[in-house]
């Protein structure tokens, strides 16, 4: 695996891949890497000739108050995980080199309607430094392909907007989310729980899944479903930001007749924040 810092280097290779028709996936990440990114890795090498894989921890989407300075960054084991994934390229770039006229004077790229709803609601500007450096990823490496997770389910949703709007040549695939056997949803921010919140976070799974069954049994009264879901956030122990229904496509508010939902839940057990998501057919 081959490590670069620089667009050009990155750019110099990327030309000698597309001389061969080779096709080329892109998985962007923000490193300490566990079995969730690894699983994207490996569906981008299923779809691609070669694999990019970014570790960049973004300032921009990190609020005032977040974890940005403490957000664990574990290069040395990123490095060898994505080494024993057969990467082809870790680009690894600087702030200076992503935001050349400074994180807060750079270009933003803003998609209106989906970034301030759920998430983004607790949030505020969080999707906005997604965004923009998606976007900037993209136009560095325009990649045949971009793997994302389901887990974030807002940021796909997010991502799939920009793609489509900006009329990117780039397919989007989105793998299943990645889970511990009692069910918690993969994330970096799950080293943030101690014993105690360890054992309650699967919580937030079961209460998405009990939500999703009553779906299916019929039941329509979304608002009382939700208020439902909160109530089981709580008893599990968390403080919960939201229990939402919505529909899977754009996130809108569901109807009686709508049959493609996404049931979406966010939540803190002490310093960790969580987010997970359950697709329910109809």
């Amino acid at each position: 695996m081959k490590t670069v810092r620089t667009i050009a280097s990155l750019r110099e290779n990327l030309q000698g891949w597309r001389k061969f028709d080779e096709t080329i996936a892109l998985v962007p990440t923000m490193g300490n890497l566990h079995a969730g990114h690894l699983s994207l890795v490996g569906v981008a090498g299923k779809i691609a000739d070669r694999v990019v894989v970014s570790i960049f921890v973004n300032p921009t989407q990190f609020g005032p108050t977040e974890d940005f300075a403490s957000y664990p960054r574990t290069l040395d084991s990123d490095r060898r995980q994505l080494t024993r994934a057969k990467v082809d390229i870790l680009f690894l770039p600087s702030v200076a080199e992503m935001y050349p006229y400074g994180e807060r004077g750079g270009t933003v790229v803003s998609v209106p309607d989906l970034s301030d709803i759920l998430c983004g609601a607790f949030r505020p500007g969080h999707f906005d430094g997604v965004a923009s450096v998606v976007a900037r990823l993209f136009n560095i490496v325009q990649p045949d392909t971009a793997v994302f997770g389901q887990k974030d389910y807002q940021q796909v949703a997010i991502v799939q907007r920009l793609q489509a709007d900006l009329c990117l040549p780039i397919r989007i695939v989105v793998a299943p989310t990645a889970r511990d056997p009692d069910g918690l949803a993969l994330s970096s921010r799950n080293q943030y729980l101690d014993a105690d919140g360890r054992a309650r976070a699967p919580g937030m799974h079961q209460a998405l899944r009990a939500c999703a069954a009553r779906l299916r049994d019929g039941e329509r009264e979304f608002t009382a479903l939700e208020t439902y879901g909160m109530a089981d956030l709580a008893s599990a122990g968390f403080r919960p930001d939201y229990f939402a229904i919505r529909n899977a496509v754009d996130l809108s508010s569901p109807t009686a007749t709508s049959r493609k939902l996404v049931v979406l839940a966010a939540g803190h057990l002490g310093r960790a924040r969580l987010i997970d998501n359950v697709l329910v057919d109809l």
